[in-house]
């Protein structure tokens, strides 16, 4: 799009806006991590950021974007001579979710190496983005390996590429930017701390804000240019401020006021590390150069804090996003006394408040909340109260144990799946197992299986002395095997037979273990229930387990036990993942006692439903949750049937005495 949106035409999402700016302003903030929903103006804000940016003195013919005034010493396009440069637009570099290690920070020509002799190095996306903006969408989708590798140099200011002997070292200063829906997945909470600031953004549901995003989208649709002519004396003025912030922000002075807020502050939360801190006095001292001020005031501190530590509170991902704004309050004002930077004056703007220059109205987000279903109590199997399936009024859920570490569950056998953590699988980046001829462009150099290909051909290829002549045909790529993520579907029994708090609360703990084991993992997650007279999706397959993790904190639970018709929608789900992802292999968990009392013939149905799996060579286990003295080995048949293992609740645990298999039990085909 050559014309972008302007910025400053952006309707609402008045805190996304400022943590862009103050990046804008010191890219030393850290970057920020934008969480939201999709279609809240995430990329518009970001890509009309670019066009905000100063324009940037470059030295002619760099492909790494020095700075005339002071370059980089150790340039690989160097060393070049201090003097006039040649300016151009700040770049908005975008790294698209499936790029390559290569792609990102730049490959060396092993062809050209091998067969010439040279050093040849081609820059990646780090060194496009040096002094300009590196725009991640969908970030939390992004390989770890990936983030990690963006995230470090980001950090250090520089890219180092070391690959076959060779190593480059190129500077890589950059304003980070990430976006991702929550509900696609969460970051490592590791990697959530390496984004300086962070903002939630969501549609307004005000019905005048709303009218006013369509009526200026249509009229940048019909018009971009026009539409952007009229934005030019904001979008200027913008970026006045901007150069005049960058400009004032040595000479901000962060007192020790303000030190002893920030370090409360983070004291307060809890939060991890020292980064937090850091982080925070240098937000706050972009926030009083945003606003024209040479001092820190406690308003930039509350603000900073808000920024900066949402996302570092986080400890897995079940914990909810946030900060207690009063608890805020609070802290600020206990460590405010005695500061030597902030306004004593009892009627000027409070801590959350703003001088009509600097301050930033807080965004209101949705109010959410949640109803409750209920259902009639009959008598039901085992004993226990159920309810009919289609019933409404049931007991209050049970809430979930507390989680535990599991033992491991794999997938036998060797995959091809997306990167991740459980089960062995063909990967780029692991132990090297082989070689094999490269399909396409060749990444990792095998370089003994390379010479042991070309050696036979020498003296054909005119070789008598010293060396060897290499050939494209000749080169071979290094086959790595690593770990893949995969999809594990929980299959969960809720019926009345399972109804009782105790073990349903023990069971919920259960499944949260495992949902919290599939987040460390990679895996995606899914969540069928059943019970009453049918099975339904509570969740569909995601990379979001904090959201299954909702769903199963909610399930209600009664009624008969529908075992087939459990595994049958299980099946089902199965089916269609494997039209849209091959590759990712599936685990199935059964969560029951093993009972089969729903529908006609529920125990010879469950069985022809469990054999469906046998004979597809999915890999399953069953949490046998049956309790009490006298057992009947129910769940047993059915992991039997199902043709993987049983544990019960007990075993589950990765310190039981009892101990689990690491690998789930497949057929023997598939293990072999």
């Amino acid at each position: 799009m050559s014309t972008p949106f302007p910025f400053t035409a952006v309707v609402g999402q008045d805190d996304l806006r400022l943590a862009l700016l103050l990046n804008a302003v010191s890219p030393a903030v850290g970057g920020v991590l934008v969480r939201g929903e999709k279609g809240t103006a995430k990329s518009t804000a970001v890509r009309a950021l670019s066009a905000l940016m100063p324009a940037v003195p470059v030295v002619p013919g760099c492909r790494f974007s020095c700075d005339p005034a002071a370059p980089d010493p150790a340039c690989p396009d160097g060393p070049h001579e201090p003097g006039a440069g040649v300016g151009r637009p700040a770049r908005m570099v975008e790294l698209p979710v499936g790029a390559s290690e290569d792609r990102l920070v730049g490959a060396l020509d092993i062809e050209r190496a091998l067969s010439e002799g040279v050093k040849a190095f081609e820059p990646g996306l780090l060194a496009d983005a040096h002094r300009g903006i590196l725009y991640v969408d969908e970030v939390n989708l992004l390989h770890d390996h990936l983030v990690d590798l963006l995230l470090d140099a980001a950090a250090m200011g520089a890219s180092y590429v070391e690959r076959e002997g060779v190593s480059v070292r190129h500077a890589s200063k950059f304003l980070l930017v990430g976006t991702m829906n929550p509900e696609e997945g969460e970051l490592r909470p590791q990697l959530l701390d390496r984004f300086g600031l962070t903002v939630e953004v969501a549609a307004s549901r005000e019905p005048d804000q709303r009218v006013e995003v369509v009526r200026r989208r249509l009229a940048y649709d019909d018009d971009p240019a026009g539409f952007a002519t009229r934005w030019a004396d904001e979008e200027a003025a913008v970026r006045s401020r901007i150069v005049a912030a960058r400009e004032l922000l040595p000479s901000v002075r962060l007192g020790d006021g303000a030190l002893r807020q920030i370090a409360a502050t983070c004291a307060a939360f809890e939060v991890d590390g020292m980064r937090a801190d850091i982080v925070m006095a240098r937000t706050a001292t972009t926030l009083a150069a945003w606003a024209g001020r040479t001092d820190v005031l406690a308003e930039d501190v509350r603000q900073a804090a808000l920024l900066a530590l949402p996302h570092r509170r986080r400890r897995n991902p079940f914990d909810a996003p946030g900060l207690d704004e009063d608890k805020l309050d609070e802290t600020l004002e206990e460590f405010g006394g005695g500061s030597d930077d902030e306004d004593p004056d009892p009627d000027g703007p409070g801590p959350g408040g703003g001088d009509g220059d600097g301050g930033q109205p807080p965004s209101e987000g949705p109010a959410e909340g949640a109803g409750d279903t209920g259902a009639r109590p009959e008598a039901g199997e085992g004993g226990e109260p159920e309810t009919s399936g289609g019933g409404s009024g049931e007991r209050q859920p049970a809430r979930a144990a507390e989680p535990f570490r599991t033992k491991v569950l794999s997938v036998p056998g060797l995959g091809e799946g997306a990167s991740g953590r459980r089960s062995r699988a063909r990967t780029e980046h692991g132990r090297t197992t082989g070689a094999r001829r490269p399909r396409g462009a060749l990444t990792k150099l095998h370089l003994a299986a390379t010479v042991q290909a070309a050696a036979p051909h020498q003296r054909a290829r005119g070789r008598s002395g010293p060396g060897l002549v290499v050939r494209r045909d000749d080169l071979r790529q290094a086959t790595r095997e690593g770990r893949e993520g995969n999809l594990v579907l929980f299959v969960v029994d809720a019926s009345g037979s399972m109804a009782a708090r105790q073990r349903m609360s023990a069971v919920k703990g259960a499944v949260l273990s495992l949902l919290l084991d599939a987040y460390q993992r990679r895996d995606k997650v899914g969540l069928v229930t059943f019970r009453g007279s049918a099975a339904e999706v509570a969740l569909p397959p995601t990379s979001s387990v904090d959201a299954a993790a909702v769903r199963l904190e909610s399930l209600p639970t009664g009624g008969r036990t529908p075992l087939a018709a459990g595994l049958l929608k299980a099946y089902d789900v199965l089916r269609v993942e494997r039209l849209r992802d091959p590759a990712r292999r599936a685990l199935v968990v059964v969560v029951t006692d093993g009972r089969a009392t729903g529908g006609p013939e529920p125990v010879a149905l469950a069985g022809r439903a469990a054999r469906l799996f046998a004979a597809d060579e999915v890999a399953s286990v069953v949490v046998d949750c049956e309790s009490g003295p006298v057992r009947l080995g129910l769940a047993g048949q059915l992991a039997g049937e199902l043709g993987g293992t049983a544990v019960t609740l007990d075993e589950l645990r990765a310190d039981s005495i009892a101990g689990l298999v690491r690998d789930v039990q497949g057929t023997s085909r598939r293990a072999a």
